[in-house]
């Protein structure tokens, strides 16, 4: 019961009005997601996409994004440069309505924009409204002028001209509020990889970035477009086709598709984009993608007669297939779902790319037929590893001894509740930590496995191979889901898998085999947000007090070993855990099982592309690369920010 609510008194005055920029604010998720780390970088694409909007209209072939020492970031184009007339509805400025206003821009109609990123007309005012201050230079009409905001969008200093120029183009420069924000601090991997995308889709287009924190440079710029993005995320890959590219307009909607099959690939990849947004959640034009895929492919088996009474459902059509979908849709048709267009809506888009793909792919396969035999045999295995996996999952579970059958470890000690979701598999390192494990968990929900030793690269191995490890079968036998394309997440036994490594090197490497592991074969485990790493302490700061009782801290950091040093005061003693064994059961319960006291980090995929690009640089063969990454990024006395953080 809500007791603390006035149920009589409520007057006109309890209606709140929010002016200007309040609401984003008071708000911000509603604007730009989260107020976490992938929040913040919104504030950056925002800025940037009003930059792309600019080129993808010909105006402008260089991009520059710079992270300053101070915080701050600078986003600067060399468009047409942002109106700074008076609008003559509002009598303002109308760099003021951009920036000042919540739904004021150029791209509510077709004149200035054919096809546009911005849609709602906020992007630019709600990255001002959550910033400590917003710097604007603009180079237009032969002046360079000049607007500053300040305490999220307050006017600091008026619009002024400042010099002259025969430049042209925008300068936006700010710094995140950390009022508002959980982390103020951008990432140049996150910004690296944004950057390079768009460059991928805007072809022709410099891109520049620079860190004056760590002095790194980087320009990209692609002559080839989407087909240099699927050899990037290939690129570790042995491929089954070349690169097939298709491009062409349709009711005048401009269609971009780049594809490759891939052997050893059991998952199906696509990477979409509406007017070069990535749209993460899919929509319109990847449902029409997948319906023209799977009638060209099916069309083509029957007139060729090539699998006689099967009927190939799409995901085995498209296991293994790497696809980049870009469309440009003009204004009037574009529709997002939510502002911050992680879906697209445009029902037109569904009917245009499908019958685009279905006829250019159907005339490939036509004109290529000793690489459409070879599709078509992947495709037929792939038909054919569903039915066996789904025939040996029913087998499984209605017959004792086709689970004797399968190779499975004797270290699993289950839980013993059968409402699964609120059960948890904790996957340990070693028999020893396992071991201890099973002394402290909670018997009725968490399960232990221990491994014997590192699992095997799953990014190298056939499937055979992988059903006949003992680790793997376990696993994949405990979940008991399936894998491949037969896992259904419906049938899960466990609401948490909980990867529990020591914090060194191997404890790393063993974390990536399996994290890269359920990505190949369990990736709607990740998608769904049941795959987590434990983080168990690297510091126990005690003192045995004078009643004989033990006064304890634990420390994950070395910022938490101080705060813990002050805590428990002079005299205090300090265990450096060197791993998982180190413990006994009451300290591993306390501080790595125990829902009431533990961290878990929840493994996410937020950005496909770096993912893709990662698994095949820590998976690869290439050793020196594999080295050289971990010696850059992995630092085992913190937990990353790009993580989420759960109880």
């Amino acid at each position: 019961m809500a007791e603390n609510i006035d149920k009589i008194n409520y007057a006109a005055d309890d209606i709140e009005l929010l002016r200007g920029l309040e609401a984003v604010r008071k708000r911000p998720g509603m604007y730009i997601g989260s107020t976490n780390s992938s929040g913040l970088h919104h504030l950056v694409w925002e800025i940037v996409d009003n930059s792309i909007d600019e080129a993808m209209s010909g105006f402008g072939n260089k991009i520059s994004i710079t992270i300053h020492k101070d915080g701050s970031i600078t986003v600067s184009d060399e468009g047409r440069g942002i109106p700074t007339g008076i609008q003559s509805q509002t009598h303002k400025p109308a760099i003021e309505l951009v920036f000042g206003e919540l739904h004021a821009g150029g791209k509510f109609n077709n004149s200035s924009y054919k096809s546009a990123a911005g849609l709602h007309g906020v992007g630019a005012s709600v990255t001002n409204a959550l910033s400590s201050w917003l710097d604007v230079i603009v180079h237009r009409e032969g002046k360079i002028f000049h607007i500053r905001y300040k305490d999220g969008g307050k006017i600091d200093i008026p619009l002024e001209v400042i010099g002259t120029t025969n430049k042209h183009g925008t300068t936006v420069t700010f710094k995140p509020d950390p009022t508002i924000f959980s982390t103020v601090e951008f990432k140049w991997d996150t910004i690296y990889n944004h950057l390079q995308e768009s460059a991928f889709l805007l072809r022709k287009v410099h891109f520049y970035l620079k860190d004056e924190r760590s002095n790194l440079n980087q320009e990209f710029y692609y002559e080839d477009g989407l087909k240099e993005y699927i050899l990037t995320v290939n690129q570790n890959k042995r491929p089954l086709t070349d690169i097939i590219y298709f491009n062409g307009n349709v009711s005048d909607i401009e269609i971009e598709i780049a594809m490759q099959y891939c052997y050893s690939d059991y998952n199906e990849t696509i990477f979409s984009y509406a007017n070069n947004v990535r749209t993460r959640d899919g929509g319109t034009h990847e449902t029409g993608f997948k319906l023209g895929v799977t009638r060209a492919v099916n069309e083509f088996i029957d007139n060729n007669k090539l699998a006689k009474g099967k009927k190939l459902e799409g995901g085995d059509i498209r296991e293994g297939l790497t696809s980049v979908i870009s469309l440009k849709i003009p204004e009037k048709k574009l529709e997002f779902e939510g502002q911050t267009k992680s879906k697209l809506g445009t029902p037109e888009a569904t009917s245009a790319v499908s019958n685009f793909i279905y006829e250019k792919f159907s005339y490939y396969l036509t004109e290529n037929k000793e690489i459409a035999l070879n599709i078509i045999s992947k495709c037929i295995d792939s038909y054919n590893t569903r039915l066996a996996a789904r025939k040996a999952k029913e087998e499984a579970r209605s017959n004792k001894k086709a689970k004797q059958e399968i190779i499975l470890s004797d270290k699993l000690t289950p839980a013993q509740s059968k409402d699964y979701l609120k059960n948890e598999l904790f996957i340990v390192e070693g028999d020893s930590a396992g071991g201890t494990a099973k002394k402290g968990r909670d018997r009725i929900h968490q399960a232990i496995l221990p491994l014997r030793g590192k699992p095997l690269n799953t990014d190298s191995i056939t499937v055979e191979k992988l059903l006949q490890n003992e680790e793997f079968a376990t696993i994949i036998n405990t979940i008991g889901a399936g894998f491949g394309q037969s896992f259904d997440i419906d049938d899960i036994k466990y609401g948490k898998i909980i990867i529990m490594t020591d914090a060194d090197t191997d404890g790393a490497h063993i974390q990536t085999l399996l994290l890269t592991f359920f990505y190949n074969y369990m990736r709607n485990l990740i998608t769904t947000g049941h795959v987590y790493v434990a983080a168990p302490p690297l510091y126990r700061v005690y003192k045995e007090e004078k009643n004989h009782k033990v006064n304890e801290k634990y420390a994950w950091n070395d910022q938490d070993l101080e705060k813990a040093k002050k805590a428990i005061g002079p005299g205090y003693k300090i265990n450096r855990y060197k791993g998982l064994g180190e413990m006994n059961e009451v300290q591993l319960k306390k501080t790595t099982m125990d829902p009431a006291s533990r961290l878990l980090i929840q493994v996410r995929i937020d950005d496909p592309l770096f993912v893709e690009k990662q698994v095949g640089i820590l998976m690869g063969k290439d050793t020196s690369n594999r080295r050289r990454w971990v010696e850059e990024n992995v630092d085992f006395n913190k937990v990353d920010t790009f993580i989420n953080e759960v109880k």
